[in-house]
């Protein structure tokens, strides 16, 4: 039986995350090529949306929630996430791979920015086929606040709950959390208090590193260890070598 393994690409190693919508194809391309070499691993993707959907958000204050004055920022930013999603999977395609997108304000609903639903039912169907599904971080809608951001984070840390996963990947544009300039190789709730992790200099409605630590260790609560590394090291990861990143786990040190 094939390993089944969810890696999430970060908006910012997929997109220049300091333009509009600036989809880093070079970078696509790399990823897909070396996804295209593990046959033997069944993948479940997600990406960040970058440039392609925190800019519209933002200036839609959709992270504020729904009013009469922004509803029109539910299709701007969707329309965003979607190229950057076909660009994902396009890239993929082209390298032998087969994909498919999947978009969270279809399947997804919350309540006061937590996701509340998701329809899991054909993302296990896609697995079973060998499939990959493609998802990302989107609007979605709220049933308190009317509409708002789900983040790919929030993605990874739902997914395993109801989809079988035997490791979990983020390829960012840093190495791992970094201390003092040093990796930090290894964060439980013990540890974390000890780091001071700063937002994201970009425009980012999910809060960054700070979001992304805090959807893993919940998930790391539950039993499940997740690795933050350099999307340089992504193949070093997949074929179970060194990749000098960040586990986080439940386990105490």
């Amino acid at each position: 039986m094939k390993e089944t393994v969810l890696i999430k690409l970060g908006g910012s190693v997929i997109t220049d995350k300091s333009g509009d919508c600036a989809v880093n194809i070079n970078t696509l391309e790399q990823i897909a090529q070396v996804i295209s070499r593990h046959p033997e691993i069944q993948f479940l993707l997600v990406h960040g949306a970058g440039s392609c959907g925190h800019p519209e958000a933002k200036r839609h204050h959709l992270d504020k929630g729904l009013d009469t004055n922004n509803v029109s920022g539910i299709f701007i930013t969707h329309r965003a996430v979607v190229k950057l999603n076909t660009a994902v999977v396009n890239a993929l395609r082209a390298n032998g791979v087969e994909a498919v997108g999947i978009h969270p304000l279809d399947a997804c609903t919350a309540k006061n920015g937590r996701l509340e639903s998701f329809t899991y039912q054909p993302l296990g169907m896609l697995v079973n086929h060998g499939i990959i599904p493609v998802l990302h971080g989107d609007v979605v809608m709220d049933s308190v606040r009317g509409a708002c951001i789900v983040s790919g984070d929030q993605l990874v840390r739902a997914l395993p709950s109801r989809i079988h996963v035997d490791r979990i990947g983020l390829a960012t544009d840093v190495a791992g959390v970094l201390k003092n300039g040093s990796v930090v190789p290894l964060i439980n709730r013990d540890t974390v208090v000890d780091l001071e992790i700063g937002e994201s200099g970009n425009t980012d409605v999910t809060g960054g590193m700070i979001g992304k630590l805090m959807e893993l260790l919940s998930l790391s609560d539950e039993g499940t260890e997740s690795t933050i590394f350099h999307l340089s090291r992504l193949e070093d990861f997949l074929d179970g070598r060194e990749h000098g990143g960040t586990v986080v786990t439940g386990k105490r040190v």
